[in-house]
C-alpha cells in the first residue's frame, strides 16, 4: 500500500530531460528579436533624420498665417497644390546638432 509521502512524491510529468534543447532555442530567439528590434529602430532613426522640418504644405500656410491670408485645405482638390519643389535630400539638409 502506498502511503501519502510515495504518492506525492512520484514524478507524473515523464522525462523531464527530453526538452533539454527548450532553454537553449528560447535564449537564441531572445537574442534574434532583441537583434532584429534594435536594426529596425536604427533604421527608423535613420529615415526620420532625413525627414525635412517642414513639409512644403505646412511651409505655406505658417507663412500665409503670418502674412493674414487664409489657406485653402491642401487635400482639397478644388485647391491648386503647392509646387514649392521636392523635399531637400540628406546632403542638401544643413541641421544644427
Amino acid at each position: 500500500m502506498l502511503t501519502a509521502a510515495q504518492v506525492l512524491a512520484q514524478n507524473n510529468f515523464g522525462d523531464t530531460r527530453t526538452g533539454g534543447l527548450a532553454g537553449p532555442m528560447g535564449l537564441f530567439l531572445l537574442l534574434v528579436l532583441g537583434t532584429a528590434t534594435v536594426l529596425l529602430i536604427r533604421n527608423m532613426n535613420t529615415r526620420l533624420r532625413r525627414l525635412p522640418d517642414q513639409f512644403p504644405a505646412q511651409r505655406s500656410a505658417t507663412e500665409a498665417d503670418a502674412a493674414g491670408q487664409t489657406v485653402g485645405d491642401p487635400t482639397d482638390e478644388t485647391v491648386a497644390a503647392d509646387s514649392s519643389g521636392p523635399a531637400p535630400n540628406a546632403h542638401q539638409q544643413h541641421r544644427e546638432g
